[in-house]
């Protein structure tokens, strides 16, 4: 499987940080209205300034039997958390993505289809972090280890983090950020009783990817056999987006020398290539179908993104 990318890596690590900096919805199980909101904003509407009508976000939702109700308490938070701008023009009202997420919204979806490369070739060199804080300073810690987190490393002590990653400005901004903290980086093998790959407990991370496959390889046989409806199609490729999303932001994506050799992680990704790709078209007729309805004006204007398996081709 081809590599990303590393100048996309970089930018979308530089994104990564953005995102925490917004006022998302938390990740919740299921499919939740916010986020599944967002996701068709960065799916079908990137980069665009145009509001859509209130009625049109609300059938959106319908697609994944969100009732009116719902739909409504769902745009009104994202207004409220100011991911949404309210747009009214007499009676009518419309909402548009927040000129702050304006940005971020296409690169959650790249995040999403850049995700998940086997990453191979690794040199052996890990990135360490050592620091110490006053015990009676733990919102300081805190704030050290959830900045640490976005970063990708982990905790190997309490108070040595590693990541198998080089160091970049990001951390030395982090580091900078949080000057009350004596800290020290050292780049270079680890030869230690503990293995520095064991910060990372991989068994809820592996949960992830099984339970991802066992979703959707169902839905991807349903589509390989053609009985597969087109608000079905939207379904299926906005929720399996959305999850792909979750696991890219949780999962620090670590070389694959650092993952057992039955790792399920290219099967995973396998199946939301397909499914997001394959998709893709029906998805974003149905999407313009239902903007046709309320705003004629703005169907055409409909798009899908592709992941770079589908655009090289």
């Amino acid at each position: 499987m081809a590599g990303a990318d590393p100048n996309i890596l970089r930018e979308l690590e530089a994104k990564r940080l953005e995102f925490s900096e917004v006022d998302l919805p938390r990740f919740q199980t299921g499919f939740p209205p916010q986020h599944l909101l967002l996701t068709l904003l960065g799916d079908f509407w990137s980069g665009r300034r145009e509001p859509v009508p209130s009625a049109a976000l609300v059938a959106w939702l319908a697609e994944f039997d969100v009732n009116e109700a719902g739909a409504r308490a769902a745009i009104g938070r994202l207004a409220k958390r100011g991911n949404l701008d309210v747009v009214r023009e007499g009676r009518n009202t419309s909402y548009r993505v927040a000129d702050r997420l304006v940005e971020l919204l296409p690169y959650g979806s790249l995040h999403t289809q850049s995700f998940g490369y086997s990453r191979t070739g690794w040199n052996g060199q890990w990135t360490m972090v050592a620091f110490s804080i006053a015990d009676d300073t733990r919102r300081v810690r805190l704030q050290l280890r959830s900045a640490l987190e976005l970063l990708g490393y982990a905790a190997l002590y309490d108070g040595v983090w590693v990541s198998p990653y080089p160091p970049n400005d990001r951390l030395q901004a982090t580091l900078n950020s949080h000057a009350e903290v004596s800290c020290t980086v050292i780049v270079g093998p680890v030869d230690a009783i503990v293995s520095p790959a064991s910060a990372w407990d991989l068994v809820p991370l592996r949960a992830l990817d099984d339970r991802f496959i066992s979703t959707f390889a169902p839905v991807r046989k349903q589509m390989r056999s053609g009985s597969i409806s087109d608000r079905d199609a939207l379904v299926a490729r906005i929720q399996v987006a959305y999850r792909w999303f979750v696991i890219a932001t949780v999962d620090p994506d670590l070389p694959a020398e650092l993952l057992p050799s039955d790792w399920p992680r290219n099967a995973a990704r396998d199946i939301f290539v397909d499914l997001y790709d394959e998709l893709g078209p029906r998805a974003e007729a149905r999407v313009r179908e239902i903007v046709q309805r309320f705003a004629p004006q703005l169907s055409e204007r409909v798009t899908h993104n592709r992941t770079a398996r589908e655009t090289s081709r």
